[in-house]
């Protein structure tokens, strides 16, 4: 069974989910139950692959280990060869997921949902490695954090401190009953999103895009319309899965953060990547970008504060596009968007010397509509049309 595939899942989630909004609506724990129905939901979704249950369970053991073993050490000493040697075993599984398909090898972590529990991983080793997270974790929670089912397969991505308050907060009935509500509505905007717009688009144009325009357009208004539309079919598609999982948490009691927020009104590049995917490229900027340019300006050996951010911004963009594949056009998206990021942070520079470009709604209209065009073409290339 797909999760948010299908209407029996649905039924199913809404029948499990009953007893925790009783319990809530009372202003009682559901955290016991809710980690018995994650397993349940878990078996219904990686149940029909024994490939892919033995994976999931084999990756989860491994992640567990690694995350226990290294607290433990962290604890009592503070190596910088350890921690390299314990992110590059946690990333592991991901890069074997990418990798051997083209080798033409079989690989054993190859499920849905190996990126998220990736990215969860590393995250609480670079945490521990921080000294931001010191108290001993239960493996259960901590299994629960990583396994949580409403976001395992599409996001978003959580962090541990956030998760571990919500999951030991009980909140009033009245505050609950605001959760409840706020969940069943990004359900609803999900079923919008997904189910009748996305499924529009579709079936209705991209299935004749590009090239069966049936003489309506030319060659090259076929690739133009394909551009946009997939534009928004991705969109639709990618931010109803995420309104799903945000709706299903925060019925569970956990207000999992938001994925999108209008991503297509965005006024510059670097606006669009604070709404766009909002969780992956926080974790990127956050636990890539920043500790690049750190690791750079402590090592002194360059001395430009801009050259290294930009190649911060190169590396952070390349590795998001191998994220999504070692294909050329994911690599090519990937450097696409580090190449606009460069740009408009050279001209923004330029313009706050020469206020050439004043802040007006004008101004605001314009970079609304040239920042659409440039995220739509990068679109064109991430769907490998052009290549």
């Amino acid at each position: 069974m797909t999760a948010y595939g299908n209407i029996i899942f649905f039924i199913i989630i809404g029948i499990l989910l009953m007893p925790t909004i009783i319990l809530g609506l009372r202003g009682k724990s559901a955290k016991r139950y809710n980690i018995f129905i994650s397993i349940i939901v878990l078996a219904l979704i990686f149940g029909n692959s024994p490939h892919g249950s033995i994976s999931l369970i084999l990756f989860t053991v491994f992640q567990l280990l690694l995350i226990v073993v290294y607290q433990k050490y962290r604890s009592q000493k503070n190596s910088t060869p350890v921690f390299v040697i314990a992110v590059l075993l946690s990333i592991l599984p991901l890069v074997l997921v990418k990798v051997l398909p083209m080798l033409g090898l079989n690989n054993l972590f190859g499920f849905l949902g190996v990126s998220y529990i990736t990215f969860k991983s590393v995250q609480m080793i670079l945490e521990t490695r921080d000294g931001l997270i010191k108290d001993k974790i239960s493996v259960v929670e901590l299994a629960y954090f990583l396994l949580f089912f409403p976001t395992i397969t599409s996001g978003p991505i959580d962090r541990w401190r956030r998760f571990y308050k919500d999951m030991h907060t009980v909140p009033s009935g009245q505050d609950y009953q605001k959760l409840l509500l706020s969940g069943i509505n990004y359900i609803f905007v999900g079923l919008l999103y997904k189910f009748i717009l996305a499924y529009l688009i579709y079936n209705y144009t991209l299935i004749y895009l590009p090239n069966q325009t049936y003489n309506y357009l030319t060659p090259f208004q076929g690739q133009i319309a394909y551009m946009y539309m997939y534009s928004f079919y991705l969109f639709f598609d990618f931010a109803g899965y995420s309104a799903f999982a945000v709706g299903v948490s925060r019925i569970m009691g956990v207000q999992t953060p938001i994925n999108f927020n209008r991503p297509f009104t965005s006024r510059n590049i670097k606006d669009f990547w604070n709404r766009w995917h909002m969780s992956l490229s926080f974790w990127f900027r956050d636990y890539v970008y920043m500790r690049f340019v750190l690791w750079m300006t402590k090592k002194k050996w360059i001395k430009n504060k801009y050259t290294v951010s930009y190649l911060g911004f190169f590396l952070l963009f390349f590795l998001m596009g191998i994220w999504h594949g070692l294909e050329l056009h994911y690599i090519v998206y990937g450097l696409y968007h580090a190449l606009l990021i460069i740009c408009f942070d050279k001209f923004e520079r330029w313009n706050k010397k020469r206020k050439i470009w004043p802040k007006n709604k004008w101004t605001h209209a314009i970079g609304v509509f040239i920042t659409f065009n440039a995220i739509c073409f990068g679109f064109y290339i991430f769907s490998g049309t052009l290549f």
